[in-house]
């Protein structure tokens, strides 16, 4: 398939402000990777400029070879257990009050990493600012423990992406599973409410691999059935030649017919756009009502 040219809506500019190279100095200096540089993220300069970042835990490179991801894949390194103290380090030094932390696939690890994110949030959590926590975790081989490990640490959104429909799951993402990815952020909005915590759930779809619109609002139903709370919609852009290509650019105007669909649904927050990611704009996500009786 040729690659498309990119539209005007996806277009962005170069990150020069001080606050981009001042984020990305601290990050460098602390030897943390960030899914904004790994992942080849369109909104680093608007992030870092707003001393926001999305952490990854566990080094830079993946157990899983999904065909849309930028990051590497291979040989993975051993837990770095002063990891945790760093990233709530770089959380002080930016002064943030909303942190994302997600991780590559480690499905090495028994737990597939969950006790690390969980050390993370609470390395997080003792400092004075209190910031709030978001982790975007992986399926973890649908271990309910792992899931519960999570959700038992102090977070406040609990974040993992389905990616895109059912159909496109063998093409899009072989080492996934959809039911199971339901499966999961279903236990993780049954745990918290057990335990009487008032945590947010979140997922995240990709558009333009060759989904229908049926099928995304399927999806979008599934999500919201399994006590989904916050939802993102975002254009997938191909990272190179050698990743999946792009099958359509959806115009900005499908983008708002989709978030106004989702929140007829009962969505707490809806972003949808073609530059949308996981974790764009995620410190307003939490800015509604907390999640209760609608979830």
């Amino acid at each position: 398939m040729v690659e498309r040219k990119h539209p005007d809506w996806i277009k962005v500019r170069a990150p020069v402000s001080p606050e981009y190279f001042r984020t990305k100095a601290i990050l460098g200096g602390l030897k943390l990777h960030s899914v904004c540089q790994e992942a080849c993220c369109p909104n680093i300069g608007e992030c870092f400029s707003h001393r926001t970042a999305t952490f990854i835990l566990m080094g830079d490179v993946c157990t899983r070879n999904c065909p849309y991801c930028a990051i590497a894949h291979g040989k993975v390194r051993p837990l770095d257990s002063d990891e945790p103290r760093r990233i709530a380090q770089a959380v002080e030094r930016l002064g943030l009050q909303h942190v994302v932390v997600t991780s590559v696939d480690r499905d090495d690890l028994a737990d597939g990493g969950a006790a690390h994110f969980a050390a993370t949030a609470h390395a997080i959590k003792a400092l004075p600012a209190q910031a709030r926590v978001e982790v975007l975790v992986p399926d973890f081989q649908g271990s309910i423990a792992s899931v519960e490990t999570v959700v038992r640490s102090p977070i406040d959104i609990y974040n993992h992406n389905i990616e895109t429909v059912p159909s496109l799951y063998r093409t899009v993402r072989p080492g996934g599973n959809y039911a199971r990815s339901l499966d999961l952020i279903r236990h993780a909005k049954d745990s918290a409410r057990q335990l009487g915590k008032p945590m947010f759930t979140k997922a995240g779809v990709m558009l333009g691999l060759g989904e229908t619109n049926g099928e995304l609002l399927d999806v979008i139903r599934d999500l919201r059935r399994v006590g989904c709370d916050i939802l993102t919609l975002g254009q997938y852009l191909r990272p190179s030649a050698q990743h999946i290509a792009v099958a359509r650019y959806v115009p900005p105007a499908e983008f708002a017919e989709l978030k106004t669909a989702a929140l007829a649904m009962g969505f707490h927050h809806v972003e949808s756009g073609p530059l949308v990611r996981s974790s764009y704009h995620a410190w307003q996500h939490v800015n509604v009502e907390k999640p209760g009786a609608r979830a």
